[in-house]
């Protein structure tokens, strides 16, 4: 018997059209392409008050940490704000059980201004990933805000550029591969 693999997208921006998320929903889309399913967690639509207070007992908040102990594979995604990951990720990556991403596929993927904020995957995302488990964290990827092609209508998220879907596409290849690795264990 054959088990579908299950992957869950994080995403940690206050924004609904942000980029992050445009490059989040590419992935569920892509994931469910190859038969892999795919569901989403954004972290701004979780109930403020239970995040703030830590209240991972509470329905909404259990709800999304079932989602991720089901998973073999996550995929985080953040803007930068401040020189880190935002506060609303940090809220919910707080509430998950120390080990909620043990023996998963972890790719994360932080979107900036400037190539400088790059370091935010190493120095900031990837020690917390670290922390709660997470043994098979990819390289990651850092996006630049240029390598998106702006919105054409209001509240729409952001298309790609060529080189930008080819990169995609490349990571997720990969990705994919770690996911199958996992599956075989």
């Amino acid at each position: 018997m054959t088990v579908t693999p299950f992957v869950v997208t994080i995403g940690g921006s206050p924004s609904t059209t942000s980029r992050s998320s445009a490059v989040l929903a590419y992935f569920a889309r892509e994931l469910t392409a190859r038969s892999i399913e795919a569901r989403s967690i954004n972290v701004r639509d979780m109930p403020a008050d239970d995040l703030i207070h830590g209240r991972y007992d509470s329905a909404s908040i259990k709800d999304h940490i079932d989602l991720v102990a089901r998973a073999q594979g996550v995929i985080i995604a953040t803007p930068v704000y401040k020189a880190a990951y935002t506060g609303v990720l940090k809220l919910f990556l707080d509430v998950l059980p120390q080990n909620a991403l043990a023996g998963k596929a972890v790719l994360p993927i932080v979107s900036g201004a400037a190539p400088n904020h790059m370091l935010v995957l190493d120095y900031a995302l990837k020690p917390v990933l670290a922390a709660l488990g997470a043994d098979r964290i990819m390289a990651g990827m850092y996006l630049l805000d240029s390598q998106f092609v702006p919105a054409t209508e209001p509240n729409t998220p952001p298309g790609f550029s060529p080189e930008l879907e080819a990169r995609l596409q490349s990571v997720l290849d990969i990705f994919v591969s770690q996911l199958r690795e996992v599956e075989q264990r």
